[in-house]
């Protein structure tokens, strides 16, 4: 059950007459302001410029700025006396990172989509150039696919999880990554030219889903999504992968539309801003004696 502070006497039973009111503070309100004013800057930003925009004295302005300094909030250059976000800022940050864990988020629709292809469920982010695995949910058939590593240091471009992040990159950043880590060769099917890839990303932001054919294992089929936070930026994927023994026409049709509705699902977890998953439309046999594993893709 979800901690709630408990309520005094007097907050459980208002007076008749009472009317809820939104209590604003307003120093608290012009630091913040202030705050935003310099996150939105792209460089150091003078007194009288932030004073201008917020509609404040200069001497209000600088008792309010010269407070988040001392705190670590706010800085100010020796040379140029402008202002700019401290480090404390960044200390928030990490620490709202390290509040915020995606595997604990989303593992509920992952295990959702584990249960319903009853394939091997991957979830990943871009570390760098790596993708790095998160957590792995096993297939329940006896031929599976398993992940053999924890990361792929070359491997984005082969991989659906890869593709999947790849897709929403700025083209920027993604020459940048492409760039350092090349399109390595792991099977026949590896698209290792870079025209051939621009057009798989094109495809795959078309149709919300990234596929790896063999390209980074052979005999391994795997269809990915990304994963959006709040804002709608790309913060991970997730994949199904299977045995290409059983990755029929019908049964991929079915892990791809599992994929999408996986993938709104989780929009609707993180609150993310992009509806674009919303915009879209909604077993074999298997040899049960000696059981084989492929490595996830």
């Amino acid at each position: 059950m979800p901690y709630r502070p408990r309520k005094s006497a007097a907050q459980q039973f208002p007076k008749a007459t009472e009317k809820p009111q939104r209590r604003k503070i307003q120093s608290v309100e012009r630091a913040l302001e202030i705050l935003e004013v310099l996150a939105r800057s792209r460089g150091e930003v003078r007194l009288n410029d932030i004073a201008r925009v917020l509609n404040l004295s200069a001497s209000t302005c600088h008792h309010l700025i010269s407070t988040l300094v001392q705190h670590g909030y706010a800085a100010q250059s020796v040379s140029s006396r402008s202002y700019f976000l401290g480090n404390k800022i960044l200390e928030l940050s990490g620490s709202r990172m390290r509040q915020f864990n995606l595997t604990d988020q989303v593992i509920g629709n992952l295990r959702e989509l584990n249960e319903r292809t009853g394939e091997t469920v991957h979830l990943a982010v871009l570390q760098g150039t790596e993708l790095v695995t998160l957590a792995v949910l096993d297939s329940r058939h006896p031929v599976r696919v398993v992940s053999g590593t924890t990361s792929k240091s070359n491997a984005i471009h082969a991989t659906a999880t890869g593709k999947a992040i790849l897709a929403w990159l700025p083209e920027v950043e993604m020459d940048r990554i492409l760039g350092l880590i090349g399109q390595v060769r792991f099977t026949p099917n590896t698209l290792t030219d870079r025209d051939a890839l621009i057009e798989e990303l094109r495809h795959v932001r078309r149709n919300q889903v990234a596929h790896d054919r063999e390209e980074y294992q052979p005999g391994v089929h795997c269809i990915g999504a990304a994963i959006r936070n709040h804002t709608g930026a790309v913060i991970g994927a997730f994949s199904c992968s299977m045995p290409t023994m059983r990755a029929s026409d019908h049964h991929l049709g079915a892990v791809e539309r599992a994929v999408k509705t996986t993938a709104r699902s989780i929009s609707v977890v993180l609150g993310s801003a992009d509806s674009s998953y919303a915009q879209h439309r909604d077993t074999d046999p298997i040899q049960r004696e000696n059981p084989t594993h492929a490595h996830a893709g």
